[in-house]
C-alpha cells in the first residue's frame, strides 16, 4: 500500500538530519588524522605546564580546544549515525573506530590535566584572572576540584584504556540489546518505544495488553542486561574506592558542581513530598472510574479519545510558542526545522527515547526523536528543541564553557515544554480537553520530580546492594525497583508482578550513572524560572537569553543569580514543589468543572 502524505506527516516519515555538513567534507579518519597531529605537538608540553605563563598556558588551551572539535566532530558524527540504527554492524565499527582512537589521543595527553592539578592554588589563581585565559578560566578552575581524585599517570593512562574494552563496551552492548527489543502485540510487531506509547490509551484493556507484552518481551534479554548492569555497578564500585570517593553518588555530584549535601537535601525535600504523586494517582482513578490504578494506567489519557498529532501542526504550535516568548528563539527553532537537525520517526534498530546532542561549538546541535503522533510528542519535541535552542545560544562560549553541569541542562528544555503547554492550554476551551492538558502537566511533573527521584533511590539500592552484599540477582533488582516505586506511590498504585523488570531497558543508569536526580532539580529550577517569567513578562526575556547564552561559563550559583533563583538557599527546593502542587490544585478544579468528579 503507498504510503499518503498525510500518513507521512503523523509518522514524521521523511524528517532525517543530515549528519554530513558535521564532517566538513573530511572523512572521519581524516579528522582523525589531523587531531593526531594536534596531539603530537601537544605532547611537547609535558613536564612544562608548571612554567607556562597566562600567554603561553592560554595558547595550550586553544590546541587543546582544536584537538576537542575534531574529535567531536568525529565522535558525533559515528555516535549519531549509530542511535539511528545500533543494528547497522558497519555504523557499530565506526563508533568503535572513532573510540579506540579517542581514547589513544587522551591517554597521551593525561599528563596535562595531572601537571595543572599540581599546581599550587596561589599559582593557579595568578594565571586564572590573567584576561587570556577568560575562555576557559571556569573550566581550568573547576579541573583543579578533582585533585583529590586523580591518580598517577601510569594509573590513568590504564583505566583510560581499558574503558574501551571495559565500561563504553558494556554500554554500547546495552545500546545494541535494548534497541533491538520488539514488541509482538495485535498482530503485529511493534518497537519498544512504539508499545510503551500504548500505556496512554484511554482503553484499559488496551494498556494493560501493552505493558503485558512489553513484560513479556523484556523477559528474553533479561538475564543478559541485568549482567551487563551488574558489571558497570562492579566497574563503578572500584573506580570509586580507587579513587577515594566516599558515596557511588560523589563523582556525578562533582561533575555537576554540587555538594553531596545539598543533592540530598534536593532528594530529601521531594522524598517528603510523595503525598503529591499520590494525591493525584487517587484523583486519576476517580476520573477514570478505577478503584486503584495499576503501574500500566499511570500514563493513561484522561480523555475519552485522542486525536493524533501530525507533524506540521505541531511544529507549527512549537514554532509559535517559542515566538510568544522571544522571537530570536523562534529564529533558531526554525532553523532547526529547515535545515534538518531533527531525525524524528521510529525506525527498526533505533535508539529509544529522545536527546539533544550538543556536537561541537563550530557546528550546531542535533535533535533524535521517536514520534508516534502523540500529543506528549508534541511536548517532547518542545522540550528537545529547549535543549537545542540551549546549546545554540551558548555556542560563542567555545567548547570549555559551552555545556552545562548535569543539574542546570535540563532548565531551557522545561522551560520551552511549559511555554508550548500554556499555548496548548490557551488554544482548548472544551473541559473535557482542558482537564486531559492539566493531566498531562501535571504528570509531566510528577514523572520529572518524584519518579526520577524515586529512580534516583533506586540507584542507591542497586549500587550500595553491589557494594555491600555483591552481585545482584534478576529478583534483585525487581524488588528494589518496586521498593523505591512503591514508596513513592504508597497505596494508590498497584505495582504489578510484570513491572518488576521494568528497570531493564533504562539507559540513563547504564550510560549516566547518578544522572537522574538532574531532571528534579532541572524541572524545579525550570519551574521557578517560569515563574520569574509570569512575574515578570517581557522585561524577563533579555535575563532568560542571557542565561542561555553563558551556557557552563560559571559556576550554577552565579547563572541561577541571573534570573533571580538562589540555588544555594535550602528553602528553593520547597518552593518548586509548591509550583507541582498548586498545578494539583488545578488539575482537581479542572476535573470538577468537568463533572468528572
Amino acid at each position: 500500500m503507498a504510503v499518503t502524505e498525510q500518513d507521512s506527516d503523523l509518522t514524521a516519515a521523511d524528517v532525517a538530519w543530515d549528519l554530513e555538513p558535521l564532517l566538513e567534507g573530511a572523512t572521519v579518519d581524516e579528522l582523525l588524522e589531523r587531531a593526531d597531529v594536534v596531539t603530537e605537538q601537544l605532547t611537547g608540553l609535558r613536564g612544562q605546564v608548571a612554567r607556562l605563563d597566562a600567554a603561553g598556558l592560554a595558547a595550550a588551551m586553544r590546541s587543546l580546544a582544536e584537538l576537542q572539535e575534531l574529535l567531536g566532530r568525529a565522535a558525533n558524527y559515528a555516535s549519531l549515525r549509530f542511535a539511528t540504527d545500533a543494528l547497522d554492524a558497519a555504523r557499530g565499527a565506526l563508533l568503535q573506530r572513532v573510540e579506540e582512537r579517542g581514547t589513544a589521543i587522551s591517554t597521551r595527553l593525561l599528563f596535562f590535566d595531572l601537571e595543572w592539578a599540581a599546581l599550587d592554588d596561589a599559582t593557579a589563581e595568578a594565571l586564572l584572572a590573567a584576561p587570556e585565559l577568560e575562555f576557559c578560566a571556569h573550566h581550568l578552575r573547576s579541573e583543579r576540584r578533582y585533585r583529590a581524585h586523580l591518580l598517577s599517570e601510569p594509573e590513568e593512562k590504564v583505566l583510560t584504556e581499558k574503558s574501551v574494552t571495559g565500561r563504553n563496551a558494556w554500554a554500547r552492548l546495552f545500546g545494541e540489546l535494548t534497541s533491538a527489543i520488539d514488541v509482538p502485540l495485535d498482530g503485529t510487531t511493534l518497537k519498544l518505544e512504539e508499545a510503551l506509547s500504548r500505556l496512554s490509551h484511554p482503553d484499559r484493556d488496551v494498556r494493560k495488553a501493552s505493558a503485558e507484552a512489553v513484560t513479556l518481551s523484556l523477559a528474553p534479554g533479561l538475564r543478559t542486561r541485568a549482567f551487563v548492569f551488574n558489571t558497570l555497578l562492579a566497574d563503578k564500585s572500584t573506580d570509586d574506592r580507587l579513587r577515594s570517593y566516599p558515596s557511588w553518588i560523589s563523582s556525578r555530584n562533582l561533575s555537576n558542581e554540587a555538594s553531596d549535601d545539598s543533592v540530598q537535601a534536593l532528594v530529601d525535600a521531594v522524598v517528603a513530598r510523595y503525598d503529591i504523586p499520590r494525591r493525584w494517582y487517587r484523583l486519576k482513578a476517580q476520573i477514570l472510574g478505577i478503584d486503584q490504578l495499576a503501574d500500566y494506567d499511570r500514563m493513561a489519557s484522561v480523555a475519552a479519545s485522542e486525536q493524533p498529532f501530525g507533524w506540521a501542526a505541531a511544529t507549527d504550535l512549537v514554532v509559535e510558542s517559542y515566538a510568544s516568548f522571544s522571537s530570536d528563539l523562534a529564529e533558531v527553532i526554525r532553523r532547526f526545522l529547515d535545515e534538518r537537525w531533527i531525525d524524528a520517526p521510529v525506525r527498526p534498530g533505533k535508539r529509544p527515547g529522545a536527546f539533544c546532542a550538543y556536537t561541537v561549538p563550530s557546528h550546531h546541535p542535533y535533535v533524535l526523536l521517536n514520534w508516534t503522533g502523540k500529543r506528549r510528542d508534541v511536548l517532547t519535541l518542545a522540550h528537545e528543541l529547549g535543549h537545542g535552542v540551549h546549546a545554540y545560544l551558548a555556542r560563542p562560549q567555545g567548547v570549555y564553557h559551552m555545556g552545562t553541569p548535569l543539574t542546570l541542562a535540563e532548565t531551557a528544555s522545561v522551560f520551552g515544554e511549559t511555554v508550548t503547554f500554556g499555548r496548548l492550554l490557551e488554544d482548548t476551551t472544551d473541559p473535557g480537553e482542558r482537564l486531559a492538558l492539566l493531566a498531562e502537566s501535571i504528570e509531566g511533573a510528577i514523572a520529572t520530580v518524584f519518579r526520577q527521584t524515586a529512580m534516583n533511590r533506586f540507584e542507591h539500592a542497586v549500587h550500595t546492594h553491589r557494594r555491600e552484599q555483591g552481585e545482584l540477582s534478576i529478583e534483585d533488582f525487581g524488588r528494589h525497583w518496586a521498593d523505591t516505586q512503591e514508596a513513592m506511590l504508597g497505596d494508590s498504585v498497584q505495582v504489578t508482578e510484570g513491572y518488576r523488570s521494568w528497570w531493564s531497558y533504562i539507559p540513563h543508569f547504564i550510560n549516566t550513572p547518578g544522572y537522574v536526580y538532574a531532571y528534579a532539580y532541572g524541572q524545579l529550577l525550570a519551574l521557578s524560572v517560569y515563574h520569574q517569567y509570569q512575574r515578570s513578562g517581557a522585561a524577563f526575556v533579555p535575563q532568560y537569553l542571557e542565561l542561555l547564552s553563558a551556557g557552563g561559563s560559571r559556576p550554577p550559583e552565579e547563572l541561577g543569580r541571573i534570573v533571580g533563583c538562589d540555588l544555594a538557599d535550602p528553602g528553593f527546593w520547597d518552593g518548586g514543589i509548591a509550583i507541582v502542587e498548586a498545578q494539583l490544585d488545578a488539575a482537581e478544579e479542572a476535573a470538577r468543572a468537568a463533572g468528572r468528579i
